[in-house]
């Protein structure tokens, strides 16, 4: 039997914590032989809770009364035995909810006032005003408690229609899809903005984050929801009804929001939901079955997918068959097939993502260790020349190689002032590169466009200003992009010519690159044009909602520059470390040969003793060298999505090397 979403994204939670315990092993064994610097520690730890605390977003979207809820449910919280997610007839989420898990905060409901949206700070900033929120508290152990207090994201409030085209939730342009206004005039809208729910389920407790999404209009409404939250997702379900198919509605979704990321094929996954709606009984099995993969096949091809990536399922039949343990009936829901493309959807395509991001920075590591372990061969073989030479000479020649380890230190010491130098020039070059990215100068290159968007009336040339700001601030990224290169042909240079007047072996790390940067820029700007385009063309008159867009796209553009920052600095930071790792190495060795030489001269049974305390360091360099390529290796060939088996783990970093003759 094929284990549901739940049991791979827990064996994948296991694998996760089981390849984090391991890179801290590995640090820990490093550390422990003076294998690392300060910055491959930075580095370890920064992959070790990268793929200890990775988050995996799954994003449910679809108009009203598709069963987004319910199918929440069904995947996620049949364990309660009932339902916990609010799924009633018609429309039942009627914010933007997210659900995840953070140790620190007790279980419980945040929610963000409709209101917020009058006001400046978008929903990032006021994420970090928990006073602006309303706290509802979850019994864990009271399903009924946990079951009503989640309704209230149902909730809803009744307002004039101009509060309702204030906060975004009527357009004069399309009155097809305006809330009904009663006999009062008043319209519904939520009561809330975004919801935030924090439980301790098992799955959300191990990175898992669920972001279940209102219809049409209250996604349209909220920038920040279409540009910053859906986009971060790592797979979004699109659900469809199987009676309706592809509705106009449905189909505006589709186009506005999802259909054209650029892995759009690797990360969507359309639902046609509620296939019970066709168990008719006075069709039969066979006309019932060739109806629903006529819909699939249609669905498919009016939203431009594979069919593979159609799933029909039965969430409120699945949901049942998982409560009441019918496996005849949740096989006949497709519950599991969808929880198979999820899982191989997601949890595979983490598990690949984070194997390849930790093998890169394995191998970097592995060469970084490689080159200090050549510099201490390298020495250890020149002490082994000198004491060589020493055999049978008198005191004289002995105090001649003093004198020439003292000249040769004097000559490492004018390599460190050297080396200072280029170090002050590189940091100075880095410090101007944080500045052009920072976020002044962001807010400098947004600065146009906030003029436009602040004018009053229709935003004339708003489209030129939008590509002419995006033009600056991708050449700011490709300037960002140069000044990396510049960087990287200067270390080059520097490295060359200590290696060649001091005998260093530095080698500077590949450029840095921030093509992936450059792509994800072009991927907003596609993804923020449906808000200038002519349909949006009164909500770009209201000062509130080009407010809330600009926050919106300033936070993800500030977000882009801060990444490539931080991919700067571990770059630098990787070329520099080679410096303070083979400066100690070489004050190391000249430490120890002086000391050699000083014994000699005390010593004549010396001499054979040292000499032989440096074939045994030379031996337990090779272990160090053959124990690390073995770790490395069981590190990258642990198994995933299945609990790791114990030997895999057993490494005992502690006991003793095995020597071994060369």
């Amino acid at each position: 039997m094929i284990p549901s979403f739940n049991e791979q994204f827990d064996q994948h939670g296991a694998w996760r914590r089981a390849f984090a315990q391991q890179l801290r092993q590995l640090g820990q064994w490093m550390s422990a032989h003076e294998l690392t610097s300060a910055a491959l520690q930075d580095r370890l730890q920064h992959l070790e809770e990268q793929v200890r605390r990775d988050k995996v977003m799954v994003a449910f979207v679809a108009e009203f009364s598709r069963g987004k809820s319910e199918l929440i449910n069904a995947i996620f919280f049949a364990g309660y035995g009932r339902r916990i997610m609010p799924a009633s007839a018609g429309r039942t989420t009627m914010c933007p909810t997210e659900l995840g898990y953070d140790t620190g905060t007790a279980p419980g409901l945040r929610l963000l006032p409709i209101e917020t949206r009058l006001q400046s700070p978008g929903l990032a900033e006021w994420r970090l005003r928990p006073e602006r929120w309303t706290q509802v508290p979850l019994d864990m152990d009271d399903a009924t408690q946990m079951a009503g207090a989640l309704e209230k994201v149902a909730q809803v409030r009744r307002v004039p229609v101009e509060e309702a085209r204030a906060l975004g939730f009527w357009n004069d342009e399309t009155p097809e899809d305006n809330p009904v206004a009663g006999a009062d005039g008043l319209v519904e809208v939520p009561m809330w903005r975004h919801a935030l729910i924090n439980i301790p389920h098992p799955l959300l407790a191990q990175g898992l984050v669920i972001l279940d999404t209102p219809g049409l209009n209250a996604v349209g409404a909220e920038p920040e929801l279409t540009i910053n939250l859906i986009p971060q997702a790592h797979a979004v379900l699109f659900i469809l009804g199987a009676d309706t198919g592809v509705t106009r509605s449905d189909l505006a979704i589709w186009r506005d929001h999802l259909g054209d990321a650029a892995d759009a094929q690797d990360t969507r996954l359309v639902v046609l939901n509620k296939i019970d709606t066709l168990w008719d009984s006075l069709s039969s099995p066979t006309q019932v079955q060739a109806q629903l993969e006529r819909q699939c096949q249609t669905s498919a091809q009016m939203l431009g997918l594979p069919l593979s990536r159609v799933v029909p399922v039965s969430a409120h039949k699945g949901l049942v068959a998982k409560i009441q343990c019918d496996d005849v009936l949740l096989e006949a829901s497709g519950l599991p097939a969808l929880e198979e493309a999820l899982a191989e959807g997601i949890v595979a395509r983490r598990q690949a993502i984070l194997r390849a991001t930790v093998s890169a920075n394995m191998r970097a590591l592995q060469e970084q260790v490689q080159r200090t372990l050549n510099v201490r061969r390298r020495d250890l073989d020149e002490q082994m020349l000198e004491l060589r030479s020493l055999r049978g000479k008198n005191a004289s020649v002995i105090e001649a190689m003093r004198q020439r380890i003292g000249h040769e230190q004097q000559e490492f010491d004018a390599s460190a002032a050297r080396i200072q130098a280029v170090r002050s020039v590189h940091l100075r070059m880095l410090r101007e590169l944080f500045r052009q990215l920072g976020a002044r100068a962001l807010k400098d290159e947004l600065a146009p466009l906030e003029r436009v968007l602040g004018g009053t009336g229709l935003k004339t040339g708003l489209r030129k200003v939008y590509a002419e700001t995006f033009a600056r601030v991708g050449a700011v990224l490709q300037a960002a992009q140069a000044k990396g290169a510049e960087m990287q042909s200067m270390l080059a240079g520097t490295f060359r010519q200590l290696n060649a007047e001091y005998g260093f072996s530095l080698q500077v790390p590949p450029e840095p690159g921030l093509q992936g940067l450059m792509q994800e820029l072009q991927d907003i700007e596609q993804r923020h044009l449906q808000y200038i385009g002519l349909g949006n063309t009164l909500r770009l008159t209201q000062a509130e909602f080009c407010q809330r867009l600009l926050r919106a796209l300033g936070l993800r553009l500030r977000t882009v520059f801060e990444d490539a920052a931080n991919e700067l600095e571990q770059w630098s930071k990787a070329a520099t470390a080679q410096l303070d790792m083979q400066l100690r190495e070489r004050k190391q060795s000249f430490a120890r040969r002086t000391e050699a030489v000083q014994r000699i001269q005390t010593a004549a049974d010396s001499l054979v003793q040292r000499i032989a305390e440096i074939e045994e360091s030379a031996r337990h360099l090779d272990d160090l060298q053959a124990r690390l390529a073995q770790m490395i290796d069981k590190l990258m060939q642990m198994p995933g999505g299945a609990p790791v088996p114990a030997q895999v783990l057993d490494i005992d970093l502690t006991e003793p090397l095995p020597h071994t003759t060369p």
